[in-house]
């Protein structure tokens, strides 16, 4: 039907002639309360950003020296946030002479993240940046 006749029919029901589709041919319109369409489609977007998770990277550091009580312990700690859905970064940081025992601090994360395998999987290969090493743990999935 013509545009005159559509935008007529909408007046005399109190609508509104809402343009659907423009690159159809013809072009799509359709009758419809325009403010109530609006309120709808903000109310849905409201609630889908709503239901979205975001996440976070925790970080755990380590050291060369740490004892076998703080690892368990960090172990917990990390085992509840990949529960969680984060991501975990490890990191080590070697101070002074440890720094010529990269192969040592290598292995202490190594067998950090051997602990989480039943919760979370590697990203990648433990990598050293200077007096760093770190390794990303993201959460298997369930």
């Amino acid at each position: 039907m013509s545009l005159s006749e559509a935008q007529k029919i909408a007046d005399n029901q109190g609508y509104d002639l809402v343009l659907m589709s423009a690159s159809s041919n013809p072009v799509v319109c359709k009758i419809m309360d325009y403010s109530k369409y609006k309120f709808d489609s903000i109310k849905k977007e409201k609630e889908l950003r709503k239901n979205q998770k975001i996440i976070e990277v925790k970080e755990i550091q380590l050291s060369m020296t740490i004892s076998d009580h703080d690892i368990s312990y960090r172990v917990k700690s990390a085992t509840k946030f990949l529960q969680e859905g984060n991501k975990v970064k490890v990191v080590l940081r070697m101070k002074g002479r440890q720094q010529s025992f990269v192969k040592n601090c290598i292995e202490v994360v190594k067998n950090f993240v051997s602990l989480l395998c039943e919760v979370g999987s590697t990203e990648k290969e433990p990598e050293v940046s200077g007096r760093n090493i770190s390794v990303v743990i993201s959460p298997k999935n369930k």
